[in-house]
């Protein structure tokens, strides 16, 4: 009975390798360093300020309504339309096409969308309402602003509702809609100067203006990239602005050199073993029935075909997408075309494939259990569980106590503690000797050397050296126990060498 367990286990571990490698195969075929290279160069161009010291017009440097402006008319425009050669030569352009770099064709034009709120969204304390005419409250759905506004002649004046598949952007002081007031620029450098000019001269920004979007797509033929770009400027209601970006490099024509059909034979095989494993987890429930679910492994193998099965379901539906899209989009090279849709859904698809293989990586520690060291670590965790659920227990809450402590101290003036998560994570790091002390200290005199001691003592001298000491003295107990039991590493030699003999006899090399 033991050696056909050693047997059947040894046959599942090779084939789980093979899957294994199958799957590392497809998702290094995702990725490559073009994808970095590429978000570098354009995070360079857009978003790093100028060389100069007195140039306040880079994209990070935006800190109010007349800096956004400044940096479209400027930076934007010039990072946009690559009309010269670097000695200055005119460019021939073809169909008057802007090549970012020479190298990356941008694809249609740009778009530029806001949202804004009405007046009177915020409560004003009646002491205050005499001196206060206007109150624009912070962005909520609820409270957005779909009015026209201005010249009302043109679409940048009107509201356009979200008709695209794009998703609502969580930004850094709020959730936005799809929507907005938004236009593209046209195709000529010097009428989309003409076109900000003129919007700005008739202050299309408002004091409701709660966020601006920039919007532009780029594609390299060279690598076969697209790259998604999307520039964020947030006026919160307390004034000033807040600057984000996102850069995707993104492969959505997947299917063109021999490699790419030989990812596409990985993907076949990738999906004949999920439904080999389908198979094989079916069986066993209804052999086992609940006696199934008790274990933590069959759990694990349920997760994992299940991200699996919607991995190739995605994977089916993004081909399919991007195929029709592909031709709409790129249909009229004076619309803006809104590949942020597919750029979003293909990195969470990347995602689900990057949690897939972390999961596919832990399952092997399922086929070695039969090695002794492993063995021991398993049941160190398994006898130690009720004992680090108590530690974890108490450790939490003196961890939150000095979250909370930090928070409402340290949080009006020190970034690290702004916000309680950021309190969590910070906490952490000091943990980790990754802390600055000066800005704890700078915010309160007292309070911040007294924080940072005690949270230091009690944390990582007490509670983290009564953790190690749990995990110690359980590790000794099985360590012992398991002296007495007979090592299992001795029948996997044999079975070996007994596989080995049968096979000479068979050759007739041995008697």
């Amino acid at each position: 009975s033991r050696e056909l367990e050693l047997k059947t286990t040894l046959r599942e571990l090779v084939i789980y390798i093979v899957f294994l490698a199958d799957l590392c195969i497809l998702t290094f075929g995702m990725v490559s360093m073009d994808m970095y290279y590429l978000n570098k160069v354009m995070s360079h161009l857009f978003l790093e300020p100028s060389s100069s010291e007195e140039d306040r017009s880079g994209f990070k440097s935006i800190g109010s309504r007349a800096d956004f402006w400044r940096f479209a008319e400027g930076p934007l425009l010039d990072g946009l339309y690559w009309d010269k050669w670097y000695n200055n030569t005119t460019l021939t352009l073809q169909n008057n096409s802007s090549h970012i770099y020479y190298e990356n064709l941008l694809l249609g034009v740009a778009q530029i969308r806001q949202l804004k709120v009405r007046n009177n969204t915020c409560s004003i304390y009646p002491y205050f309402r005499t001196f206060l005419e206007d109150c624009y409250s912070e962005y909520r759905y609820r409270a957005e602003d779909r009015s026209d506004f201005g010249l009302r002649n043109e679409s940048e004046w009107k509201y356009t509702s979200a008709t695209s598949l794009s998703p609502w952007y969580w930004g850094t002081v709020g959730l936005y809609s799809s929507g907005g007031y938004m236009f593209t620029l046209p195709k000529s450098k010097q009428e989309s100067m003409e076109k900000l000019v003129f919007l700005r001269q008739n202050s299309w920004l408002t004091r409701g203006t709660r966020v601006v979007f920039i919007d532009f797509s780029t594609y390299n033929a060279n690598i076969n990239l697209f790259c998604i770009i999307k520039l964020v400027v947030e006026f919160p209601a307390t004034g000033g602005a807040l600057t984000s970006s996102h850069i995707y490099s993104v492969k959505l024509l997947r299917y063109i050199t021999y490699y790419d059909y030989f990812l596409a034979s990985c993907e076949i095989a990738f999906c004949l073993f999920i439904i080999t494993f389908i198979i094989q987890e079916a069986i066993k429930i209804v052999k086992l029935k609940k006696e199934y679910f008790r274990s933590a492994w069959n759990w694990l193998d349920l997760l994992l075909l299940v991200v699996s099965i919607l991995a190739i379901a995605f994977n089916i539906y993004s081909t399919v997408e991007v195929s029709l899209l592909m031709e709409e989009l790129l249909s009229d090279a004076h619309v803006y075309p809104d590949f942020y849709f597919l750029a979003f859904w293909q990195v969470l698809y990347n995602n689900m494939i990057a949690v897939n293989i972390f999961f596919a990586w832990i399952k092997i520690l399922k086929y070695v259990s039969f090695n002794k060291t492993m063995t021991q670590l398993s049941s160190t965790l398994s006898r130690c569980a009720k004992d680090i659920i108590g530690f974890a227990i108490m450790f939490f809450i003196i961890f939150f106590a000095y979250a909370q402590l930090g928070y409402l101290v340290f949080g009006s003036q020190v970034e690290e503690f702004s916000t309680f998560q950021n309190c969590i994570f910070t906490q952490f790091r000091i943990v980790l000797g990754d802390f600055n002390f000066e800005t704890t200290e700078a915010a309160n005199r007292i309070l911040g050397p007294i924080y940072f001691i005690t949270f230091v003592f009690f944390v990582f001298f007490i509670l983290l050296n009564m953790f190690l000491a749990i995990i110690n003295d359980t590790y000794s107990e099985v360590k012992a126990d398991f002296e007495v039991i007979p090592s299992q590493e001795l029948q996997i030699r044999d079975l070996f060498r007994q596989s080995c003999n049968k096979a000479l006899v068979k050759l007739k090399l041995k008697k």
